[in-house]
């Protein structure tokens, strides 16, 4: 089994860096309503709970030139 590493640390209300072996990122948004997360790489996903075990993503690639 692979050894893992994930952190998260809220650095303001709303606002939390998350870190693993390999990147990093950071996600705003706090309590109910819409987070959107920002990775390193230039990915960003948008994310929202919906009532119920329901929920809503969409994740937008990297650019690449």
């Amino acid at each position: 089994m692979p050894l893992t590493f994930r952190r998260s640390f809220r650095i303001l209300l709303g606002v939390r860096l998350n870190i693993n072996r390999h990147s990093w990122s950071i996600t705003t948004g706090a309590g109910h309503g819409p987070r959107r997360t920002y990775s390193r790489t230039g990915r960003r996903t948008t994310s929202v709970d919906l009532p119920g075990p329901f929920g809503w993503r969409r994740t937008r690639a990297a650019r690449r030139h």
